[in-house]
């Protein structure tokens, strides 16, 4: 038996779920590259936001908050495949043996291209540039979303356009970069 207030919690938090979830998930999935992982980072962050929903709903930006908690619940995902990565590298490979992650030659599509680069790029770089090109925020919300300075978003993004530019190839310009990653956003719709 819930209190008026209770209710008038759950409901404002079952409107914000359904107003957020996707996009929550559309972020977990480009800032982690596992389509199989984002429904799941994006369910766990709205719990966490649950539990502290009183705070939550109180904040200047509760949506900036969720993206914050959807940024580091995946690098915390990433960092652990990372490190059980390299042990199982460690363990199997003999010795003297590459890494073991040799790809074949590609022949998929920009937007795969660009989802592999981004999955290279460091945490901090790869967030940047979701955030600013994928989801078109500005330079102070992806700055509040990360809890990090606009300076540093603007360095970051510019250095992690930079690298994607650079891993994509030399005569990639940055307009492709962005369009690739817009088409990320819609799913290959232009």
């Amino acid at each position: 038996m819930g209190t008026v207030v209770d209710d008038a919690a759950a409901a404002e938090f079952h409107a914000f779920f359904e107003a957020h979830y996707a996009e929550l998930a559309r972020l977990a999935h480009l800032l982690t590259g596992e389509a199989d992982a984002a429904d799941d980072l994006a369910a766990d962050a709205l719990m966490a936001l649950w539990h502290r929903w009183d705070r939550v709903r109180g904040a200047d930006h509760p949506v900036a908050y969720a993206r914050g908690v959807v940024a580091n619940l995946a690098r915390t995902r990433i960092r652990s495949a990372v490190r059980e990565r390299r042990r199982i590298a460690l363990f199997w490979a003999p010795r003297g043996a590459g890494d073991g992650y040799a790809a074949d030659g590609p022949d998929v599509s920009a937007v795969v291209d660009v989802q592999g680069a981004l999955r290279r790029l460091p945490f901090r770089k790869r967030a940047c540039v979701v955030l600013r090109h994928a989801f078109d925020l500005s330079e102070r919300d992806t700055a509040l979303v990360l809890g990090v300075s606009v300076g540093t978003v603007k360095s970051q993004t510019s250095r992690g356009v930079a690298e994607l530019q650079r891993l994509l190839g030399h005569g990639t310009p940055a307009a492709q970069v962005q369009v690739a990653a817009a088409g990320r956003r819609t799913g290959g719709r232009q």
